[in-house]
C-alpha cells in the first residue's frame, strides 16, 4: 500500500523524499514497479485516479460516501467501504468542522409563534414548508451577516441576502428573493428562530401579505431548525473554513458561488437521494 501511494504521489515529491518519509526503501519500491501488477492494482490505480479527481473537483468537499455517489454515478460499480480504504490510501480527508456562536437575538419582547414544523423536516412538494436563518462571516473590513432561505422539499436554497449590519432588512431581503424565485406560493409554513429580525413587524408583515403561516422554533432549541443547521454546518465546513477575506465583497462573491454554482446544482445531498436540490427537482417537475 505504501508502494501504491509513492506511486500515485511521485509528481508531487521525490521518490527517494516519500521513501524516507514512509520508511521504505527505493531499491524495494523500483522492485515493485518492475513486477507485474495484478488486475486488484490495476483496479486500485483506476479508481485512486478517480477518487483524486472528485476530491479535488469539489475542493475537498466530499467524504467517501458522497464519493462513492458520484463514482456509481459514473458507472463505477463500488461499495463505500472500498472507497474509505482507498481514500487513507491516498490520505485523503474531507474537510472537518469547527463550534460557531449563534447570532440571533431572541432577548426581546415582541410576540413569537407557535412551532408549526414540529421538527418535521420532510415535504411532500415544493412550497411545503421553507425554513430560514441567518450566519456570519468574519472579514478585514468586518462582519458580513448572511440570511437564507431554504425550501424543505430539497434543501435549495431559494432565497439569500447579505449586509454587514444583522437588521430586519436582511431577512426581509431573503424571503423576498424567495417568493419572486418561487412565482408567490400561498400557505407556506415559513420556520424560523425567535431572533428579533425573525419577529419584527416588517417581516411579520411580509408573511400575511403573501399568506404565508409563520412558524418558530422554541426558545433556545437548535432542534427545531436542525435542518437549516445542517446546511449553515456543510456551508462552513465546506466554504469558510481556512479562508481570509480581505473585504466584504471577496466574502460575498465567495458565498455567492457556493450557494448558487455549487450547493444548488452540483453538491450531492443525503435527503434527496444523494441528488444535488436543483436535480432533485428537476427529477419531480419530470414525474409530475
Amino acid at each position: 500500500m505504501k508502494y501504491e501511494f509513492i506511486l500515485s504521489n511521485q509528481n508531487s515529491g521525490s521518490i527517494s523524499a516519500w521513501c524516507r518519509v514512509l520508511d521504505v526503501s527505493r531499491q524495494g519500491f523500483y522492485s515493485w514497479c518492475k513486477r507485474p501488477m495484478s488486475p486488484r492494482e490495476q483496479s486500485n490505480q483506476h479508481l485512486d485516479r478517480k477518487i483524486k479527481d472528485i476530491f479535488e473537483r469539489h475542493k475537498a468537499r466530499y467524504g467517501a460516501p458522497r464519493i462513492t455517489e458520484e463514482l456509481n454515478a459514473d458507472g463505477e460499480s463500488v461499495s463505500q467501504n472500498r472507497v474509505v480504504r482507498r481514500m487513507k490510501a491516498l490520505h485523503l480527508r474531507a474537510k472537518q468542522a469547527k463550534k460557531f456562536k449563534v447570532t440571533t437575538d431572541s432577548q426581546h419582547n415582541k410576540p413569537v409563534a407557535p412551532n408549526h414544523l414540529a421538527q418535521d423536516f420532510t415535504a411532500t412538494y415544493p412550497n411545503e414548508k421553507w425554513v430560514s436563518d441567518i450566519t456570519y462571516c468574519w472579514t478585514q473590513s468586518g462582519w458580513l451577516y448572511l440570511a437564507v432561505v431554504m425550501d424543505l422539499f430539497s434543501r435549495k436554497i431559494i432565497g439569500w441576502s447579505m449586509s454587514n449590519r444583522m437588521k430586519k432588512e436582511l431577512v426581509c431581503d431573503a424571503l423576498i428573493m424567495a417568493l419572486w424565485r418561487r412565482s408567490f406560493p400561498k400557505k407556506v409554513i415559513v420556520h424560523s428562530d425567535r431572533g428579533s429580525q425573525y419577529c419584527s413587524k416588517k417581516y411579520q408583515k411580509l408573511l400575511s401579505d403573501n399568506y404565508m403561516r409563520c412558524s418558530m422554533s422554541g426558545k433556545g432549541n437548535c432542534y427545531d431548525n436542525s435542518a437549516m443547521e445542517s446546511f449553515f454546518h456543510s456551508l462552513k465546513v465546506e466554504c469558510l473554513h481556512d479562508e481570509y477575506f480581505l473585504t466584504r465583497e471577496d466574502a460575498r462573491q465567495t458565498l455567492f458561488d457556493y450557494i448558487e454554482t455549487y450547493y444548488n446544482p452540483e453538491r450531492r445531498h443525503s435527503t434527496n437521494q444523494y441528488l444535488s436540490p436543483d436535480e432533485f427537482e428537476l427529477n419531480y417537475e419530470n414525474a409530475s
